[in-house]
């Protein structure tokens, strides 16, 4: 009997179904767009809670440049970004 494996430990070689590939990528979509988004939500709140206007912007560029260092490592993980 085979255990459960996650994506990461099947390789990129492993293809699952199109759903299963689909609902894949919808995951990863929705987790870096909460990854870029969330940054700027929290500084905005700590802005607010301490009467201060620099936090949400600070958050804001955080997210994004995290995002794209996101977006850079999956696309070299994927052969679609040379280093």
């Amino acid at each position: 009997m085979h255990g459960l494996r996650y994506p990461q430990e099947m390789g990129d070689t492993h293809r699952g179904s199109p759903i299963g590939e689909a609902m894949m990528w919808v995951s990863r979509i929705t987790a870096l767009g909460l990854a870029m988004f969330l940054p700027a939500v929290g500084g905005g709140w700590l802005d607010r809670r301490l009467g201060t206007s620099v936090l949400g912007p600070a958050g804001l560029i955080l997210g994004v440049g995290l995002g794209l260092m996101w977006i850079v490592q999956i696309g070299r993980r994927r052969g679609m970004v040379r280093p």
